[in-house]
């Protein structure tokens, strides 16, 4: 739906699935009561999770033209999809593979490109639209610095055969799109600096020429464009986990002029080792669950942290009185304690709130998909828990709760 301060909607990686029947009977049983309890008298906008099966299903001109028919009959569009996980993402166990095939590889390259053909159909006139993807790869598939580096190389070069797609996409169809890198703690791009650093000093002096010389562009020309088209995924659980300063996040940004794609509005779990550290263990355990990564960041003051690339792992170590632990696991944004546990809630809303004084972005997408892992306590029906959502971050963007069609 449109705000004050931007598109909002979820991201519907919430759904279990990886064919295209399996996506769109998900969709069609839930996205009408979204909507209605949200947006009854306007569009509502969709972020779109494709699994590599279901992009293949889709790309066939009568599933297309069926999902383009029901989305207009039901007041929705599609502006974002998120093309990080390339299969299976639910009741399966999902931990270091949801980086793969990575951005070294061919299988990447292709879905990608088909994901923004599919966007390039479904995006409403007028709008830009962006595909989410991982940060180039996972930085424990590689034993040394030498092969890491080969991956990087290759994963930018491939990450330039893409931009030249959309470039042309582009010129056909006057739509603009973007790829929206995301950092993700343990990933290669593990945060935002790293992120930069790649961009500026690897990225673009690779495709500034390679566009001059294809699009026959000016050195400043070739640029822009290249800034318009490779953009930043800002999640809020990473960021929070990798204790970056959301100020510092945001100079960052304004300093370096990257674009972010899309706000992804999450918050990570939290946790304060003053008293009672064991009883906080045994209720962190209730998180460790086998299907997806749980990095965690431990800081001990504030020269000192160490990571640590899933739950059980820090679950194991030695813990110190006054630490601090925050943990990629992505809890329920209404939410800000769980008994001896919190969230970075507190994180968020002052994102949300740079977001309504500086327009970072025009897109943002709720991005809580661990529903089915969470204690029971906390789970409830998905489509009450997304409304419950979506409700929470438009209080705090527009506290009078109207929106604008």
């Amino acid at each position: 739906m449109k705000t004050k301060y931007g598109h909002l909607t979820y991201c519907s990686n919430i759904h279990s699935g990886e064919t295209w029947s399996d996506h769109f009977s998900q969709l069609k049983e839930h996205l009408p009561k979204i909507r209605k309890n949200l947006s009854p008298d306007s569009e509502m906008g969709l972020g779109l999770r494709l699994a590599n099966a279901a992009s293949i299903e889709l790309m066939e001109p009568k599933t297309m033209e069926e999902f383009q028919s029901w989305l207009k009959e039901e007041g929705l569009y599609v502006f974002l999809i998120n093309g990080f996980p390339y299969g299976d993402f639910h009741e399966t166990k999902v931990k270091e593979n949801v980086y793969k095939p990575d951005w070294a590889t061919r299988e990447r390259i292709d879905y990608t490109i088909r994901l923004f053909l599919i966007l390039s159909k479904l995006l409403p006139v007028g709008m830009e639209g962006g595909v989410s993807t991982p940060p180039l790869s996972y930085q424990y598939f590689d034993s040394n610095k030498s092969t890491r580096e080969d991956r990087v190389r290759l994963a930018t070069e491939n990450i330039l055969e893409v931009l030249i797609w959309l470039i042309q996409i582009e010129k056909e169809t006057g739509k603009t799109l973007h790829l929206d890198i995301e950092p993700e703690p343990d990933g290669i791009l593990g945060n935002l600096g790293l992120w930069v650093h790649w961009f500026i000093d690897l990225f673009l002096p690779l495709a500034i020429p390679k566009i001059q010389n294809e699009c026959g562009l000016s050195k400043e020309i070739a640029e822009l464009t290249i800034r318009k088209h490779i953009r930043v995924c800002l999640d809020v659980c990473h960021s929070a986990v990798s204790f970056e300063e959301n100020k510092t996040v945001l100079n960052l940004l304004q300093k370096n002029s990257i674009q972010v794609g899309r706000i992804q509005i999450s918050s990570a779990l939290k946790a304060n080792f003053g008293e009672h550290p064991e009883k906080i263990l045994d209720l962190l355990a209730g998180f460790d669950e086998p299907i997806y990564l749980h990095q965690v960041i431990a800081k001990k003051n504030e020269s000192m942290m160490h990571s640590f690339p899933d739950l059980p792992e820090a679950l194991a170590s030695e813990v110190e009185f006054g630490e601090e632990w925050r943990i990629h696991f992505h809890v329920p944004v209404f939410l800000e304690s769980y008994g001896l546990l919190s969230s970075t809630r507190k994180e968020l809303i002052e994102l949300l709130n740079l977001q309504k004084e500086f327009l970072i972005t025009n897109a943002l997408e709720v991005e809580t998909y661990t529903w089915g892992v969470l204690p029971k306590e906390l789970q409830m029906p998905v489509a009450d828990s997304i409304v419950r959502e979506l409700k929470w971050v438009l209080s705090i963007l527009e506290p009078d709760h109207n929106t604008i069609g």
